[in-house]
């Protein structure tokens, strides 16, 4: 069973991670997409993260009773600062009946040699690679030379410029921004006044 794996920390979750997953999905030969929370990324700086239960929460009413999604919390239960590798090789261990594809988007691919043991993530791992802005930057030659010889796939998918601090701050600020988010995740958020 191939199994694709979405890492984010979907603070919070919104359409485009949702529009993103359904086309990876349709457009792919994976039999199941995992939305996997994720606690503070090492290579970015502290933000204003909502609890991990809550951002849980938050992508568990996102997907509902869509049996191609499912939420997955496991980073949170790991050791912590979290790498991607050790959660690969946790997962590939508790379910070797499955193959994991890791789904990121293109502005990883830059910084993708910084990631921990980012030749043996590469190697052992097939990635699915779709497009976000990266206009002005370029990955430098450590990265290219793994991103040429490793299992990648850069899938044709809408480009979708929606972000959680866009979200963040229009809430902040008092806009009603409720299409930009599932139904259920903007009525949630609201009742318990996230990012006001």
């Amino acid at each position: 069973m191939k199994t694709g794996l979405y890492f984010g920390s979907f603070n919070p979750i919104h359409i485009g991670h949702m529009a993103i997953a359904n086309y990876i999905y349709e457009y792919s030969d994976l039999d199941e997409l995992w939305f996997v929370v994720s606690p503070q990324n090492p290579l970015k700086k502290k933000s204003s993260l909502l609890a991990d239960h809550h951002r849980m929460r938050l992508v568990e009413i996102a997907i509902e009773n869509d049996n191609r999604f499912r939420a997955s919390d496991i980073e949170s239960k790991l050791p912590v600062p979290s790498y991607t590798i050790d959660t690969l090789t946790w997962l590939s261990e508790k379910h070797p009946a499955r193959t994991f594809e890791l789904i990121m988007g293109s502005d990883n691919l830059l910084t993708i040699h910084k990631w921990k043991n980012a030749g043996m993530l590469t190697r052992s791992y097939k990635i699915i690679v779709y497009p976000r802005d990266t206009r002005n930057s370029q990955p430098g030659e450590s990265a290219r030379e793994l991103i040429t010889t490793s299992d990648i796939e850069v899938v044709d998918a809408p480009k979708i410029e929606i972000s959680g601090t866009f979200i963040r701050e229009a809430i902040a600020d008092g806009k009603d921004i409720r299409h930009f988010l599932p139904p259920g995740v903007w009525q949630y958020a609201r009742d318990m006044h996230f990012y006001e």
